[in-house]
């Protein structure tokens, strides 16, 4: 039988590594997740079958996971999808910090059990409520401004040394538990004063690297009840959370320490000089735009998530081929509020892969198209970020609508965007303003084709 249980083991991490490898690529991301799910389910039950405990209640367990999950799966809103997935996180963070807190045997637990008990209960503590306040933000049910104090740094400080402190005098008297709780709740306020300096624009980076935490958490927590295959498990999902957490911040040219330490939008002041008049346009005059144009570039924001404008977007893309138009999407790599939500988005709508292309791919097509159409993006096209040495985001990548021979942006209002920094797209001599719901705007469009 344990031959068997370890054999299942290398079956479900070889699933897990490829399923994973298609992850990296649109049209096979699916069929990756499914993989990944079938590991996962054989790695379960072949632990059940190594334990022979009885599985009442697990059953009920799964039950109602999966009840939960189905439901999520089917009533959470596209525009609710980063909030989840930052609940997600923190099940994942306070599931490990239970089973850490469950594997401990004072009589029979080793330094390094310990030790790994620790990290288990460390990380997943600071996942499970640092994941609570991203939700929050994410939300917006508190606010999604940098909280921050004097003395920040220091309190935080003392946080980590009494974490240790107390670490340290719990392994070396495993049997008085009181040490273990004063980790558990140092732990939990340390995520939430790790979180709450961090700014809603970054909220994405945050996302990635929490779930990156959990994956940590998870691997301690293998550690901690010897279990292969949560080790794995635990590994691959932390790398892959801080690779993602490399490539969101490289694309704001912005460092993680800078994203977790600087409280980005508390400090320096947007001092962007902005010219020129707002521009409106109505739709029957857009419409006159897109009839006659060739080369169509459309840049999907958070504003798109908010209007579910998706499926009329797709509409609108096919009636402009059949036009005559080459129509493609750019998508920014911290469009939305999580990594891949604009991705998720238009692939609910069936829009073509191929025509989903990144920053650096759209960037030089640029001068060449038309019309640029921004659906509710604000900070990741503004050119601000190229030509004012004075605002918070210069030096970060943005997708170069401004260089488009007309740019049509869909907003409801002149607001600024999530990151609270001033556009100067909206007064360029080429941009024109389409205001109101995207969706409504984007099917009006559709009725004038028709």
């Amino acid at each position: 039988m344990e031959n068997a249980i370890q054999f299942a083991y290398v079956v479900s991490a070889a699933l897990f590594i490829f399923g994973l490898k298609q992850l990296g690529s649109p049209d096979t991301a699916r069929r990756g997740n499914m993989i990944s799910s079938i590991g996962m389910l054989v790695a379960v039950v072949a632990a059940l079958l190594s334990q022979g405990i009885d599985y009442t209640w697990i059953l009920i367990g799964v039950a109602i996971g999966g009840v939960v999950g189905a439901l999520a799966a089917r009533l959470v809103e596209m525009t609710s999808m980063p909030e989840m997935v930052a609940l997600f996180n923190g099940s994942g963070g306070i599931a490990s910090l239970l089973v850490g807190a469950a594997a401990l045997d004072p009589e029979n637990n080793g330094t390094f059990t310990l030790v790994t008990i620790v990290l288990s209960i460390l990380i997943g503590g600071l996942t499970f409520t640092g994941s609570l306040v991203a939700y929050g933000k994410l939300s917006e049910k508190i606010s999604s401004a940098p909280l921050m104090f004097v003395g920040q740094q220091v309190v935080n400080g003392a946080i980590v040394v009494g974490i240790l402190g107390s670490a340290v005098m719990f392994c070396m008297n495993p049997a008085d538990p009181t040490w273990l709780y004063v980790v558990i709740g140092l732990s939990l306020l340390f995520g939430i004063m790790a979180v709450i300096p961090i700014g809603g624009a970054d909220m994405p980076v945050v996302i990635s690297l929490l779930n990156s935490y959990s994956g940590l958490a998870a691997c301690a927590a293998g550690f901690a009840v010897n279990n292969n295959i949560l080790i794995v498990a635990g590994s691959l999902v932390g790398a892959a959370g801080i690779i993602l957490t490399q490539i969101m911040c490289k694309a704001m040219n912005r460092s993680l320490s800078n994203v977790l330490f600087s409280g980005f939008g508390s400090g320096k002041q947007d001092t962007t000089e902005v010219e020129g008049e707002i521009k409106p346009i109505s739709v029957e005059d857009a419409y006159y735009v897109l009839e006659a144009a060739s080369s169509v570039a459309i840049i999907p924001g958070y504003g798109m998530a908010v209007a579910q404008a998706q499926h009329v977007v797709k509409e609108l893309t096919e009636i402009m081929e059949a036009n005559g138009a080459e129509v493609n999407f750019g998508i920014h790599p911290v469009a939305g509020r999580m990594p891949g939500h604009m991705n998720v988005l238009l692939a609910e709508a069936d829009v073509p892969y191929d025509q989903l292309l990144e920053m650096d791919d759209i960037n030089p097509r640029m001068e060449s198209v038309d019309v640029a159409i921004v659906i509710g993006a604000n900070d990741v096209v503004n050119p601000a970020a190229r030509e004012s040495e004075g605002s918070p985001i210069y030096g970060m990548p943005v997708i170069n609508v401004d260089q488009a021979r007309t740019v049509f942006v869909l907003k409801r209002s002149m607001a600024s965007g999530f990151a609270g920094i001033e556009n100067p797209l909206f007064y360029k001599d080429n941009t024109r303003m389409l205001f109101g719901d995207a969706k409504e705007s984007i099917g009006g469009l559709v009725r004038e084709f028709g």
